[in-house]
């Protein structure tokens, strides 16, 4: 993608820039119940309307098909009325969670007698461009609704027809909750354009939030006029220490990769420290063969697959840094903590970091060397989730250090002001 003009201040990406500004100027000074019961209505129109949602879904997946697109993006682009029962449940959670606006984060009383107060405010118009996945659509109107906020929403032309279908759900139950129905609105446009569009309208969005693949949110991180929110793509690592349980680091490595690999929480790599490797490799390598999961492995690996029968790829450079969101994993044996933690300082996302191990004290110094946005100790990768972690439906995952790190929930969404108070107080 390259750099193009500003956008023309007719175009219809600018149009429904500008219906959100205005709609964002009244959703703020909303009170929390307004808001919460337009996301009741959100809730109960997905289900009444799953039908036609599921009708436009299938459109998308059968073009996806035909133009040969691999099973896991199929798995993000699917939806079901199973899967669409289960957004609305989550809807339905967001509305039970405390609501950040106008929380006072600090306040005190100055010696000449003002009150100091720093609150919550919303952002304002948030722009949201992510890939295939249509879930993504109620989650990030949901979240912005509930902390105030008009969402643009520019998913992915794959996911047009089912994106198109949400957004109208969204909208009619808005509207019918007394809420202004631009507070949710869809891009206009399927192109490259478009996106250039939304990324130009500073001044009129007030934050983007890039959802995606590495080159989607380098695009965004780089060609944007608008202020970026960085989510980073997940190549998460699952290192099992010398003094790990086998069984635990067993389980806790295949639920890591394969409950659903095509996540950016799922894992992409694993280390295993050398003093227990020749016991280790083995039962890994049955349970992640048994689990479909193939293995881009180092010598060690590779050895261990000769003596279990099992084709293991050699590893490149390449698969350390690649965040497959597949049935592959990198594997490496490593001497010591150490090495380990040098491996994935060099290679990580900054997404997610995990240990297993029962010693804690080597536990605590693992946390303390990584720096990325979530560590798991004797956990999953597929934890570090807003609605796993309490906070409900996410808007994504962020791995910057500026403003918002890891899940990104409610308060992620809000800024602050401030709001001094006198009694004709003036400055000598």
């Amino acid at each position: 993608m390259t750099s193009s003009a500003p956008a023309s201040a007719d175009s219809p990406v600018i149009a429904t820039a500008r219906r959100a500004r205005t709609a964002a100027a009244a959703l703020a000074p909303l009170p929390r119940t307004a808001r919460d019961r337009a996301l009741l209505a959100v809730a109960d129109a997905l289900e009444a309307r799953a039908a036609e949602v599921v009708e436009a879904n299938a459109a998308d997946v059968a073009r996806a098909r035909e133009a040969g697109t691999g099973e896991t993006v199929i798995d993000r682009l699917t939806l079901t009325a199973e899967r669409i029962a289960a957004i609305a449940f989550d809807v339905r959670d967001v509305v039970a969670l405390p609501d950040p606006v106008g929380e006072v984060v600090r306040g005190s009383t100055l010696p000449n007698g003002l009150e100091l107060r720093q609150i919550r405010v919303p952002l304002g118009v948030v722009g949201i461009i992510y890939e295939g996945r249509p879930n993504v659509t109620v989650d990030a109107a949901v979240l912005c609704l509930k902390s105030g906020n008009a969402a643009l929403l520019r998913g992915s032309s794959s996911a047009y027809a089912s994106n198109e279908a949400l957004v109208g759900v969204l909208r009619d139950a808005v509207a019918g909750a007394g809420l202004p129905a631009d507070a949710v609105q869809l891009v206009p446009g399927t192109s490259r354009d478009s996106v250039r569009e939304l990324m130009r309208a500073r001044g009129l969005v007030d934050v983007l939030i890039p959802r995606g693949g590495a080159s989607l949110i380098e695009t965004v991180v780089t060609e944007s006029t608008v202020p970026v929110i960085e989510t980073g793509t997940g190549n998460c690592h699952v290192y099992v220490d010398e003094y790990a349980d086998l069984d635990m680091a067993v389980e806790l490595l295949v639920n890591s990769k394969a409950q659903r690999p095509s996540v950016c929480n799922a894992a992409e790599t694993v280390l295993v420290h050398a003093g227990i490797a020749d016991r280790f490799l083995p039962l890994a390598l049955a349970a992640l063969t048994a689990a479909g999961v193939t293995v881009h492995g180092d010598e060690a690996w590779r050895k261990a697959g000769d003596g279990a029968g099992v084709e293991v790829v050699p590893a490149t450079d390449a698969d350390w840094e690649t965040e497959y969101l597949s049935y592959d994993i990198a594997a490496a044996v490593v001497p010591d903590l150490d090495a380990a933690v040098a491996h994935i300082r060099r290679w990580t996302s900054g997404h997610t970091e995990a240990i297993v191990t029962r010693d804690g004290t080597v536990a605590k110094r693992f946390v303390s060397l990584m720096d990325s946005a979530a560590v798991m100790v004797n956990a999953s990768t597929r934890f570090t989730d807003g609605g796993r972690f309490g906070f409900g439906a996410e808007i994504g995952i962020s791995t910057q250090k500026l403003h918002a790190r890891g899940p990104m929930g409610l308060p992620e969404l809000t800024t602050t002001r401030y709001v001094v108070t006198g009694e004709g107080h003036t400055v000598e």
